[in-house]
């Protein structure tokens, strides 16, 4: 399989996520989204990559603890909203909110990886998929 990475205007999009241990953040987050190694992790650092192209996540072992709320974060937008929270939690994830959020049809949790890294998993309304081609 040939890498396509994401682009952006003057080159290619990564993000990056610190984290306290390169081996449970890669088995997290390999996990949940459904990505790859790209290769042996080479301390500070270990490089995840989808199968079928698009943004790298970029894992770069910290060793300062995650102080306060995280400012960027990932979305991960599902059909079944509790169905997706579950298997987050089952790998490792922490649930932040009792109940989903709602604004306008739209219905939410927001979560934390084992860093304490937020993200959020979100049920959009059935016309967002409609709208959108996407499975």
């Amino acid at each position: 399989m040939t890498r396509r990475p994401q682009p952006y205007l003057r080159g290619e999009l990564v993000v990056v996520i610190d984290c306290s241990d390169l081996e449970r953040s890669a088995e997290f987050w390999t996990s949940l989204l459904g990505y790859t190694r790209a290769g042996a992790a080479v301390e500070p650092y270990q490089s995840l990559v989808p199968p079928d192209g698009g943004f790298e996540l970029l894992l770069q072992h910290v060793l300062e603890a995650k102080q306060a709320k995280t400012r960027v974060h990932l979305d991960l937008r599902t059909r079944d909203l509790e169905a997706e929270v579950e298997r987050a939690r089952s790998l490792g994830a922490a649930v932040l909110t009792e109940e989903p959020i709602v604004e306008e049809g739209w219905g939410w949790h927001v979560l934390a990886d084992p860093d304490g890294n937020e993200f959020c998993v979100l049920q959009p309304p059935e016309s967002y998929w409609r709208d959108h081609g996407s499975s």
